[in-house]
């Protein structure tokens, strides 16, 4: 019987963000989405909705930034095999200063919903600053662009409650996140040379290296660098 995959994008993005990977066929892979949230709901109710997506036993869950902290929500309401978190946080204590600062001063809730209309303003907070070479590209990703969504996803990442880290969730993190700077990050966790981007831009690495972290029973040392 093959192993169920379930593959979680971040913040604004669709599950195009994972069309560069490739799984071996003892896999079966499934693609989930952002659902509209309901006004003020909980990481606790949202992740529960979510969880009833999940159709199989003992899946494996992989998220991508904010879809990493969903994930690791989801885990409690699922018996998971494995949750493995890209480019994103293990707890409230990785989140950088400035939104630390927000979560005290509120100021994020000051942000006009106009702004997710600025598609480099958008592709910047979703995938890190320094991607304008890359800007085209990186549009084609972002389809969860409703405002009401947008403002409830980042009001929860900023109020993100969790503070002890789970030692069962694998970290993979890019050594050059201008989203999540990995001087913030809680080891262990596994570094990609990359930006906050690394789901797309290192597909390569991934391909090669995921299929074996995925069948460790605990991820091998050479792997945390």
């Amino acid at each position: 019987m093959k192993e169920s995959v379930y593959l979680m994008p971040g913040m604004a993005a669709s599950p195009k963000i994972f069309e560069f990977l490739s799984f071996p066929d003892y896999y079966d892979v499934n693609y989930l989405s952002w659902i509209p949230p309901v006004k003020d709901e909980s990481w606790r109710d949202y992740a529960l909705r979510m969880s009833a997506r999940v159709k199989h036993k003992k899946p494996i869950l992989i998220g991508v930034s904010l879809g990493g902290i969903l994930v690791q929500e989801m885990k409690n309401h699922l018996d998971c095999k494995k949750v493995i978190i890209i480019s994103s946080i293990k707890s409230n204590k990785e989140l950088p200063i400035h939104i630390k600062i927000a979560k005290r001063t509120k100021a994020h809730r000051l942000l006009p919903t106009q702004w997710v209309q600025n598609l480099e303003m958008l592709t910047s907070f979703a995938f890190g600053e320094n991607i304008q070479r890359r800007l085209a590209r990186y549009k084609k990703y972002l389809s969860e662009r409703d405002p009401e969504y947008l403002n409830w996803a980042i009001d929860r990442l900023v109020n993100w409650e969790r503070s002890e880290i789970d030692p069962q969730v694998i970290h993979i993190h890019g050594s050059q996140d201008a989203v999540f700077p990995i001087k913030n990050i809680i080891k262990p966790f596994i570094t990609v040379a990359g930006d906050h981007g690394i789901i797309i831009t290192k597909s390569e690495w991934f391909n090669g290296k995921l299929p074996k972290i995925l069948n460790e029973s605990l991820v091998d040392s050479t792997f945390l660098k």
